[in-house]
């Protein structure tokens, strides 16, 4: 049996959505171990004068919980 805990991350890149999550996760791999899975919850953009500067997804990661809080 195993638990696994969710976090939420936004990433955000100049150039498209899935390199916004890319990001989001490849960070995440940085300081969490056994990541099982990515779901992207919500796109939106970043706008400056009325141009796109930003993409960014919010994107929820499980990993395997070995306790603590």
């Amino acid at each position: 049996m195993s638990v696994y805990k969710i976090v939420e991350l936004v990433g955000t890149h100049p150039e498209s959505w899935e390199k916004a999550a890319e990001a989001a996760v490849n960070r995440a791999a940085e300081s969490l171990r056994d990541l099982r899975i990515a779901s992207v919850s919500d796109l939106d953009m970043q706008i400056e004068d009325g141009k796109v500067v930003a993409y960014r997804a919010k994107v929820k990661l499980s990993f395997r919980y070995e306790g603590g809080a």
